[in-house]
C-alpha cells in the first residue's frame, strides 16, 4: 500500500513537497514514479527514481523545478515541487514498478497510491 500526502493550495511560484509512504519493505527495491492527472486530461508522467536512487527521470515540463528522492530507511519517497505554475494543478499519484523498468508509462506500474490534489493559483 502506498499513502500519499502533502498536497494543497499554493500560489504560483510557491513550493510543496509530496510524500509517498509504503507499507511494505519490498517497495524499497522497486522503481518509484510520480504521475499527475489534470481534469479532462490523461494521466501523465512526472518523475521516477530507480530503487537505489541513482537514476532519476523527469518530464520536460518539470525538469529543473521538481526533485524526486527516496529514503529507503523510512520507506518513503518524495517529490519536491518548486516554482509551481498554474499548469501544475492536478491530482498527483505515486506508483511502484516492481520490474524496475523505470518506465514513463503509467500502465507499466504495478501499485498506486491514492491521489493528492495540488492546486496552484495564479
Amino acid at each position: 500500500q502506498l499513502v500519499v500526502s502533502g498536497g494543497g493550495l499554493v500560489q504560483a511560484g510557491g513550493s510543496l513537497r509530496l510524500s509517498c509512504a509504503a507499507s511494505a519493505r519490498t517497495f524499497s527495491s522497486y522503481t518509484m514514479g510520480w504521475f499527475r492527472q489534470a481534469p479532462g486530461k490523461e494521466r501523465e508522467f512526472v518523475a521516477a527514481i530507480s530503487w537505489r536512487g541513482v537514476r532519476l527521470y523527469y518530464a520536460d515540463s518539470v525538469k529543473g523545478r521538481f526533485t524526486i528522492s527516496r529514503d529507503n530507511a523510512k520507506n518513503t519517497r518524495y517529490l519536491q515541487m518548486n516554482s509551481l505554475k498554474p499548469e501544475d494543478t492536478a491530482v498527483y499519484y505515486c506508483a511502484a514498478d516492481r520490474n524496475n523498468w523505470a518506465t514513463r508509462i503509467a500502465a507499466e506500474y504495478d501499485y498506486w497510491g491514492q491521489g493528492t490534489q495540488v492546486t496552484v493559483s495564479s
